[in-house]
Parts: structure tokens; C-alpha cells; sequence
């Protein structure tokens, strides 16, 4: 009977042993994953400010996974940048300089302080913070990109040009380093000189090809850039000549406009005035906006014709889509233009080679929107490629030809044919 006994205690506890294992491995299981959360709590703040634009439940994961890691570096910039995006800008800079106290080589923190210092238009603290942190990482892109930018704002152009050149060389596919360097080379010289030759032949149009010639001059100024420029055009076996100024003001780090007005008393040979303004945005992911609206009078009622496009910077390369739009105020019908463009980046932001396809005529083109001047819209289909060539650190040299197929009158059509040939030279 003892015998019997003893055996059943010995039965028994072998199986209470491992239920109590059981439970107890559970517990820890809920115990570990409850304490190595700060990760999980992260993500979740993540989506709750991209996915759900609730920055107050966001910040309420990222004060409890503080709670869990008191250290956890990448917690502490989320939630500064958070701070940063409120405009709490002292309580982000606590958070971020938190971090570099610990980790003074931490990118990510300087970074962070850098935007913040920046988008408070504290330029030269967001200066400091870039060349403090490119000590630890003197190559970084994400850096040098930042430089550059807050040197751009800071009007020093010529260093901007020289950081936004270096970090071409280490990447030329660096679609927000091209779309910046195309905006600085704008900036980085006070004075341009430029001269162009237009050769327009006609197969069937017209018996005489047309001549225009440009001379322009350029000053960069503190609001933007300003340009004269006179132009000699023989159309139709006449002479002409155009004058004109265009601005290219600074609104601010996003936002820059563009303003031109021109006067001819040779009517026929370019219209009588011409105008424009457009607003340009530069918008996240190398993307750039435009809507605007241009003036054409000749000899009858005036014309606005309005403007859109939108351009995106893609490794080296620039694609761009345009169009203007003629209310039917001005024509028989309203009417559309299209074109579509993209240029190659072989080497410096003058260095490009480029092609263009396009439906209608542009009141852009000089050389060409005298054709405008007619209530009776005909289809107009156009094909172009353009070179440009840096020769030298200030000098420019650029080609293009383009071939329309234009309808001249209603069912008949002809081409044309342009060459132009350029120079432009900045000191």
C-alpha cells in the first residue's frame, strides 16, 4: 500500500512540474515581448503620422517606448521631428541634442537639427550642424545635399555650386542634387552675356526662310535674376526689332516666379507686345510645378493663353510635360498645345543633351509663335533635339534643331525646319 502511494506522488509531480513550467514559460514569453516593444512601438507611431496624420497618438508611442528604452536613439529624433513638424521647436532640439551628447557622430540626429534650423530660418545653425556632423561623415550625400541647399538660401552660390558639384562627381544620378544644381547655376554668377542665331526654313509655306538673331544680358540680384535682351528678326522679306525684360523673382525656399514683357513697333514681323507670369513650386521628390498665363497682342484683340506644366528630376535625367490652353475668347474654339521633353545630364548642370515632341505652336517660341496670330487654330506637330556643352568654367555652347509639320491653311501642310546656334558666357 506504501509502495502504491509513493508511486502516485511520483506520478503526480512529474506532471505538475512541467504544467508549471508551462505557465511560467508563457509568462516570460508575454514578459520579454512586452519589454522589447520600444520597436514595435516605434513602428506603430510611424504609421499613426504618415498613415493617419495623428501626431498627438504618435507621440504617446513614442513617450511609452521611452519608457521601456530610455536610450533608443531613433525614438528620441522621430520624436523631435515630430516636434519639429508642430513647430515645438525647443522640445525637438532638446531631443536631438540629446543624442549628439551621447552620439555626437550620430547622421540621423544632425540631420534632424539641421532641418529643424533650416525650416526656423536659422540658416547659420542649420550650417553648423551639416558641417559638424560631415567631420564624422565627409562623404555623405544626405549631408552635402543639405549644405548645399542651406547655402542656396544663405545667397553664398558659389559655395553652394562647388559642395552640389562635389556630390555630383560621388553621384551623378542624385536626382535632388540635379534638380539643385540647375537652380543655383541661375544664381552662382552676376553677370551673363548671351547671343543666339535662328535659321527657319519653310518647304512650302513661305519662299523665304526667316533670320532672328538674340543678344541678351543678364544680372543676378538679391530678389533674383533680371534680363534684357533684344532681338532682330526678317520675316516675310521685312525687318524687326523686339525688346524685352524677364525676372525670375524669389519667393521663397519653395516658391520662385517668372516675369516678362516685350514691345515691337514691327507688328507682322513679332507681335506688337507680349507678356507672361508664372509661379513655379519646387515640390517634394524632385518634382516641379508650374501654372501660368502669357499675353499676345498683334494687330487685333489680345490673347491669354494660360499654362501649366510639371518636371521631374530622375537620376540624370529631366522629363517634362506642358501644355497652353487658348480659350476660344480669342480663337474660333478653345484650343491646346502639348509638349513633352526630356534632357540627358552627361556631365555638369550645362552639359545636356535633350529631346522634344509637341502638338500646336508655343507662345514661348520666339521665333515661331507669329504664327499665333490667326482666330483659326491648324494642327502643328513638332520634333526638336538640342546639345549643350560647357567649354569652359563660365562659357556655354549649345545647338539645336526641329522640324515642324505645320498646317499653314485648312488641309494643307508644309515643313519647316529650324537650326539655332548659341553662346552663352557668365563672369
Amino acid at each position: 500500500m506504501a509502495y502504491q502511494y509513493t508511486a502516485m506522488i511520483l506520478y503526480i509531480k512529474p506532471r505538475r512540474f512541467f504544467l508549471t513550467l508551462f505557465a511560467l514559460l508563457i509568462t516570460a514569453m508575454l514578459y520579454a515581448q512586452d519589454t522589447t516593444s520600444s520597436d514595435e512601438l516605434l513602428i506603430e507611431a510611424r504609421k499613426a503620422a504618415f498613415t493617419n496624420n495623428d501626431y498627438t497618438k504618435a507621440k504617446a508611442y513614442l513617450n511609452k517606448a521611452l519608457q521601456i528604452s530610455p536610450g533608443y536613439a531613433d525614438v528620441k529624433i522621430f520624436l523631435g521631428r515630430i516636434y519639429t513638424w508642430t513647430k515645438n521647436y525647443d522640445s525637438a532640439r532638446m531631443y536631438f541634442r540629446e543624442v549628439l551628447t551621447a552620439k555626437p557622430d550620430y547622421e540621423d540626429a544632425s540631420l534632424a537639427l539641421s532641418d529643424l534650423e533650416y525650416r526656423n530660418d536659422d540658416n547659420n545653425k542649420a550650417l553648423q550642424a551639416v558641417n559638424d556632423a560631415l567631420v564624422y561623415h565627409p562623404e555623405s550625400q544626405e549631408l552635402m545635399l543639405r549644405k548645399a541647399k542651406i547655402l542656396n538660401a544663405m545667397h553664398r552660390y558659389s559655395e553652394a555650386q562647388t559642395v552640389v558639384d562635389h556630390l555630383l562627381k560621388i553621384n551623378r544620378n542624385n536626382s535632388e542634387a540635379r534638380s539643385l544644381a540647375n537652380r543655383i547655376k541661375e544664381s552662382s554668377v552676376k553677370n551673363k552675356i548671351g547671343f543666339s542665331y535662328d535659321y527657319v526654313y519653310f518647304d512650302k509655306q513661305f519662299s523665304d526662310p526667316w533670320h532672328l538673331v538674340s543678344f541678351d544680358y543678364t544680372r543676378t540680384t538679391g530678389v533674383g535674376s533680371i534680363t534684357g535682351r533684344i532681338n532682330y528678326a526678317n520675316r516675310f522679306r521685312e525687318n524687326g526689332v523686339q525688346y524685352e525684360l524677364e525676372a525670375y523673382p524669389h519667393i521663397s525656399k519653395n516658391f520662385y516666379s517668372y516675369m516678362s514683357i516685350g514691345y515691337s513697333d514691327n507688328v507682322g514681323v513679332f507681335p506688337q507686345w507680349r507678356g507672361g507670369f508664372s509661379l513655379y513650386a519646387n515640390l517634394s521628390k524632385s518634382f516641379e510645378g508650374e501654372l501660368g498665363v502669357r499675353y499676345l497682342k498683334f494687330s487685333g484683340d489680345p490673347a491669354f493663353i494660360y499654362t501649366a506644366s510639371l518636371s521631374k528630376y530622375y537620376k540624370s535625367w529631366l522629363f517634362t510635360g506642358r501644355t497652353y490652353v487658348t480659350p476660344s475668347s480669342f480663337t474660333n474654339t478653345a484650343s491646346a498645345s502639348y509638349s513633352i521633353s526630356a534632357h540627358y545630364y552627361y556631365g555638369t548642370a550645362d552639359d545636356v543633351i535633350g529631346a522634344t515632341l509637341g502638338y500646336g505652336i508655343s507662345p514661348d517660341d520666339r521665333f515661331n509663335s507669329i504664327q499665333l496670330d490667326d482666330k483659326t487654330r491648324l494642327v502643328s506637330y513638332k520634333a526638336g533635339l538640342s546639345f549643350k556643352k560647357k567649354i569652359s568654367r563660365f562659357s556655354i555652347f549649345n545647338i539645336e534643331g526641329s522640324w515642324y509639320n505645320q498646317e499653314y491653311l485648312p488641309q494643307t501642310k508644309g515643313n519647316q525646319y529650324q537650326f539655332s546656334i548659341g553662346w552663352l558666357q557668365r563672369f
